[in-house]
């Protein structure tokens, strides 16, 4: 595991990896988005060896957490943080939302999420590729807004 790059080091992981993705030509489209986060879900990070230390959320729905309701991709990364006896003691969650004008294609969709977790859930490429699924109206799209940041859950 000391070869592993520390959970603190995962949200600036995450922003390298969009960065290789975005072009100084185009917007960052929704498949280039998702091709950056699932080479961040490939990579490991130095984690705990539980079953829950290293978790992937996809989720969507239509939400009006700016003011105005989007249609919202949240792409999410979480870390079980114990205490110094091995404790749970809280979460840290890094998080890729991309963000969508409404409209009834997307709003129809309704909401939906899916885990996946490191060391517990066997087929990472198979979650994937079945969460691919969910984008296929929004690949070739750019999101109207993307927001890259890290909380504590």
């Amino acid at each position: 595991m000391h070869d592993r790059p520390r959970m603190e080091e995962a949200l600036d992981v995450l922003r390298a990896e969009l960065e290789v993705e975005r072009s100084a030509k185009t917007e960052l489209t929704t498949r280039a988005a998702w091709l950056a986060f699932m080479r961040f879900a490939r990579q490991r990070f130095a984690t705990a060896p539980t079953p829950d230390s290293d978790g992937l959320l996809f989720q969507y729905g239509t939400h009006a957490f700016s003011g105005r309701p989007m249609f919202t991709v949240d792409l999410t990364r979480q870390f079980d943080i114990s205490d110094d006896g091995g404790e749970h003691d809280h979460y840290v969650q890094v998080h890729c939302e991309l963000r969508y004008e409404c409209e009834p294609a997307l709003e129809a969709r309704g909401s939906f999420n899916s885990w996946f977790f490191h060391d517990a859930d066997a087929g990472l490429d198979e979650w994937l590729a079945a969460m691919e699924g969910h984008l296929e109206l929004l690949l070739a799209r750019v999101p109207s807004e993307i927001d890259v940041y890290e909380d504590p859950a």
